[in-house]
C-alpha cells in the first residue's frame, strides 16, 4: 500500500457536485493499493498514521498526532499512486490492485483508522472526485508498506 498524506486546516470531497466529505483540521490520506497488499498492510498503515507527530505542539516542534490535535481524516482510493512511468509517456498501472480487492483493503483501512480513534470520512471508490483542501506547512508525506 501506498499513501501520499497532507496535513490540512480543511477538506472537503465531491462527486458529481454533491459534497460526500468535508473535514476541518486533519489528514487527507491518498491511498493505493498494489496487487500484493493484505489486511496487515492495511492495518500497519492506518495505526502508524493515526499516531504519526505532525501536528504542532505549542512550541512550533511537530509532536502532536491527528488524535492529540482530535483531528479527522478523510481517505481517498488512488490508484494512480501505483503509476509506472519508467516506459514511455503513457503511465502503466500493472501493480495496482484490480479493483474489487483494492476496495475491500480500503474498507479496512478505513476500519482500522476509525478503530484507532480518528473520525474518518470518505471519497467515493472508483468515482470521479474533486478535492478541495488548504495543505497546513505545507506538510506532505509519502508512506509504503
Amino acid at each position: 500500500m501506498r499513501t501520499v498524506i497532507q496535513r490540512v486546516s480543511r477538506a472537503s470531497v465531491s462527486v458529481d457536485g454533491r459534497t460526500v466529505a468535508d473535514i476541518g483540521l486533519g489528514l487527507v490520506i491518498l491511498l493505493g493499493v498494489g496487487q500484493v497488499d493484505g489486511d496487515e498492510q492495511a492495518a500497519y498503515l492506518a495505526k502508524k498514521i493515526a499516531n504519526l507527530r505532525i501536528f504542532e505542539d505549542d512550541a512550533g516542534k511537530m509532536n502532536r498526532s491527528v488524535l492529540d490535535v482530535d483531528g479527522e481524516a478523510i481517505v481517498i482510493s488512488q490508484f494512480t499512486l501505483y503509476a509506472d512511468t519508467r516506459k514511455g509517456r503513457r503511465p502503466s498501472f500493472i501493480d495496482a490492485g484490480n479493483p474489487q480487492d483494492a476496495e475491500l483493503l480500503v474498507e479496512s483501512f478505513v476500519g482500522y483508522l476509525s478503530d484507532s480513534g480518528v473520525a474518518t470520512q470518505t471519497g467515493k471508490f472508483g468515482a470521479h472526485m474533486q478535492i478541495d483542501l488548504v495543505n497546513d506547512g505545507p506538510v506532505t508525506i509519502w508512506m509504503e508498506k
